[in-house]
């Protein structure tokens, strides 16, 4: 999926914000008490920016009037949280009673029981032998101990009926320092997901809320909580801190996110190094026997599948489909160890996610119903970087289209998207000049190797190849090598990689010393996933109503590439 591309260390999904537990307004109603099943007992992998974090074991039984989750698990280092023993009572209604927790934070030992009664909330808090006890009016709907994943079974639940616009409260539990923390849980909308899984298919609804601690500064959290027919938590998904915390069976690389398809779409197995990168091959409606340009598509940052699927929105699904309808045959894939790829990501660079676009460039090139001579590459985001050094490696690519892509340094658009963040936060001038220095200085260790004693603490996540290869990537020296056309296409109010990235791009290919043709377009009201967007910002994302790439951006790909392919 699309994504920042700054350092950030990981957060836990609620902010632990000390503060008093403030009366909420008036609750979603809960679910009405169904048959449903009378335990479910479910393993879930935690990722942090597809990398694996650990495993929670997750169970809910529905048993003496009332409902009860429990689970133990682990969450590797950085975060380094050893659960136990978690449970949580709820009446018939799922209304809560209380909560037991028994865990090991980086080494210390933890422990909470909560009680919820005549509208009070009543904890007692054991840190390292050190006991406190907290009490606050309250009434929540849920509670939500920091740092596990079982508690949102509970709000999967509530989903079941609740509406749109409608709010859960919830009380956030941190334990070290001690606090209570009321939560707006805002519900936006739902829609329908199927997913893969072997030869059997699963539809799961997945809301979208927004979190809000009410506390004093506090910021929201946008998430989405996909669960099942019976209200069973399937996946909660935090983009902005690349969170996921999915079911056993829908992590496993059998199974994979099924939101556009098309009928005569096959599934691809494209041999790259020492590995099968899966994906998707979308092809027209025409007499057999005709040979056709083709397309392949190269996704964005992070765990990008194959649809490029970012907020409910399909991008190369849309994409591949308008593409496909114009008379392409349109390949797109899974990145290299997400959905039912292989390889591994941990050691990947640019140069090894261009290594990937060439595999599949030979594998389009290689079918008889393909036009080898005319296949085109087209990259969005971070893809329009890996299809850049494709192109500049690869005589079989005969057009480039570069969607959403930076004209300057990594490491220039890094410190550019930390800048804009840090302008629409409320942090002092001083402030912001302080992380943007330790942002410069995370940059140079990384791509020197040295100086990592002030900035230790950032090391793990930083100091990464694909960072690394990130921040040294610089279109001026790649464009040169560039001999194909190329179509620069932007939205205006794109804030993940400012409009003036497709000026940048353009003027180092217009300076192109064969000077191929190039074209550059900029989509007014486009955001960065391509879609109408009033605002343009990261947090816009999560409430947008249109979920369709704009026509105003697939509709001069497919002329531009008509034009050039057919030439």
């Amino acid at each position: 999926m699309p994504s920042h591309h700054c350092t950030r260390a990981f957060v836990a999904a609620f902010v632990a914000a000390v503060g008093v537990v403030r009366p909420a307004p008036a609750t979603a109603q809960p679910p009405t008490p169904g048959p449903g099943r009378a335990r479910s007992e479910s393993t879930f992998a935690v990722f942090v920016r597809a990398r694996p974090m650990g495993t929670e074991q997750i169970s809910v039984a529905h048993e003496g009037g009332g409902w009860t989750i429990s689970s133990s698990g682990r969450l590797n280092a950085p975060i380094d949280v050893v659960t136990h023993r978690l449970v949580i009572h709820y009446d018939e209604m799922w209304k809560p009673l209380d909560l037991s927790l028994d865990a090991v934070v980086h080494g210390q030992a933890q422990s909470l029981h909560t009680t919820i009664s005549a509208g009070t909330a009543r904890s007692e808090i054991v840190v390292a032998g050190q006991s406190q006890t907290l009490s606050a009016p309250a009434t929540p709907d849920v509670l939500m101990p920091n740092l596990q994943f079982a508690p949102y079974e509970a709000v999967a639940a509530r989903l079941q009926t609740a509406q749109p616009g409608s709010v859960i409260q919830g009380l956030a539990q941190a334990l070290a320092p001690a606090a209570q923390v009321a939560l707006v849980i805002r519900v936006g909308e739902s829609a329908m997901d199927r997913t893969q899984i072997g030869t059997r298919l699963l539809d799961v609804k997945r809301t979208h809320i927004t979190v809000t601690p009410d506390a004093a500064g506090a910021p929201s959290v946008e998430m989405d909580i996909s669960a099942d027919a019976q209200g069973r938590l399937v996946r909660l998904s935090v983009p902005a801190q690349g969170l996921e915390v999915v079911r056993e069976d829908l992590a496993s690389a059998a199974a994979r996110q099924v939101p556009i398809s098309r009928p005569n779409d096959e599934q691809a197995r494209i041999a790259a190094n020492g590995f099968t990168l899966v994906g998707t091959l979308s092809r027209p409606t025409v007499a057999p026997g005709a040979k056709l340009p083709g397309v392949v598509m190269v996704g964005g940052s992070g765990p990008t599948d194959r649809d490029e699927l970012a907020f409910g929105i399909p991008i190369f699904g849309q994409l591949a489909d308008a593409l496909a309808d114009a008379g392409f045959i349109v390949l797109r894939y899974d990145k290299r160890g997400v959905g039912q790829s292989g390889g591994r990501p941990e050691s990947a660079t640019l140069a090894d996610y261009a290594d990937d676009a060439r595999a599949a460039v030979k594998f389009l090139a290689e079918r008889k119903d393909v036009d080898a001579n005319h296949i085109a590459v087209l990259g969005h985001s971070e893809g329009g970087l890996v299809a850049m050094l494709a192109a500049a490696k690869d005589k079989r690519v005969a057009a480039l289209v570069l969607v959403a892509t930076i004209g300057v340094t990594g490491a220039e658009l890094n410190l550019a998207q930390v800048g804009h963040g840090l302008d629409r936060s409320n942090k002092s001038e001083a402030e912001k000049r302080s992380t943007l220095e330790l942002q410069k200085q995370i940059q140079q260790a990384v791509l020197t190797g040295k100086g990592w004693e002030p900035v230790a603490a950032y090391r793990r996540q930083a100091d990464t190849p694909w960072f690394q290869s990130l921040l040294a990537f610089d279109p001026a020296k790649v464009m040169p090598g560039i001999r194909q056309p190329v179509f620069v296409v932007q939205g205006a109010l794109d804030t993940q990689v400012a409009p003036s990235n497709a000026d940048r791009l353009k003027a180092l290919a217009d300076a192109r010393k064969n000077r191929p043709p190039t074209q550059a377009l900029v989509v007014p009201g486009i955001n960065h996933l391509l879609v109408p967007a009033t605002t343009g910002e990261f947090d816009e994302y999560g409430t947008l109503k249109d979920k369709r790439v704009s026509a105003d951006v697939s509709s001069p790909i497919v002329a531009w590439l008509k034009s050039t392919l057919t030439q």
